[in-house]
């Protein structure tokens, strides 16, 4: 591919990290849809559940949503570990991590395609564990990349920023295009989640973990040409 036409780096980050926030939206739709009202990546809504359902509110889980938090906090870590020898952008250590997200999820689908749909109680805990766990890793390699606006597991702030940022409260421009578009990523990730339970509630995981797949090893191939670039550059 010709210098001119390669897309920058920052770029190239960019579109992978909306992809994960894609991905993210089939994940939760998955988890809460089809795992008894359990995020895998939005823990907003998993410690709001939580605090629900320990007040004695009617029909909701303690246990999935305390794991998934477990999970995710246990799989963020990980990700911090690994990552924090390292600068802030794209390694091979964000590969194995990214690769990391898609094998996981590669194992949750399979399960419940094992299984032939949701285990029964308890074992449906296992699908919660991978899944919330993934999204810890996931979030804290997005977090290390530092794409400004896509965490890949939440838009809060995003929106937030969409808002304040917003000739109505003054602002003289903003990103707008980012944001809006992690924004709609993740809620079109939550219909296809949504549409693929229909189908099997395994599908939508292993779309995930395809996805996820698919971005470590575009990531990879870009850092390894980079790597290449400025070793010519500097030689």
């Amino acid at each position: 591919m010709p210098e001119r036409s390669r897309p920058s780096p920052q770029n190239l980050h960019l579109v992978l990290m909306l992809a994960l926030t894609f991905s993210t939206g089939i994940v939760d739709a998955v988890g809460y849809l089809g795992l008894d009202k359990v995020f895998a990546g939005n823990m907003t809504g998993n410690v709001v559940i939580l605090g629900m359902a320990l007040a004695g509110a009617d029909d909701l889980p303690w246990v999935g949503p305390l794991l998934a938090l477990v999970a995710f906090l246990a799989g963020a870590a990980i990700g911090g570990r690994v990552l924090r020898p390292v600068a802030a952008g794209w390694s091979s250590r964000t590969t194995v991590l990214i690769a990391v997200v898609g094998a996981l999820l590669g194992i949750a689908g399979i399960g419940l395609f094992i299984a032939d749909g949701t285990p029964p109680p308890p074992w449906e805990l296992g699908a919660t564990l991978l899944l919330a766990t993934s999204m810890g890793v996931q979030a804290a390699a997005a977090r290390h990349l530092a794409v400004k606006d896509v965490t890949t597991v939440v838009v809060t702030s995003t929106i937030t920023g969409l808002a304040a940022d917003s000739r109505l409260a003054g602002g003289a421009g903003q990103p707008w295009i980012r944001r809006v578009s992690a924004i709609a990523l993740i809620a079109a990730g939550a219909a296809v989640g949504a549409l693929l339970l229909m189908a099997h509630i395994g599908w939508g995981v292993v779309a995930a973990a395809v996805i996820s797949l698919v971005v470590a090893a575009i990531g990879e191939g870009a850092s390894r040409r980079l790597r290449r670039r400025q070793s010519s550059a500097t030689s």
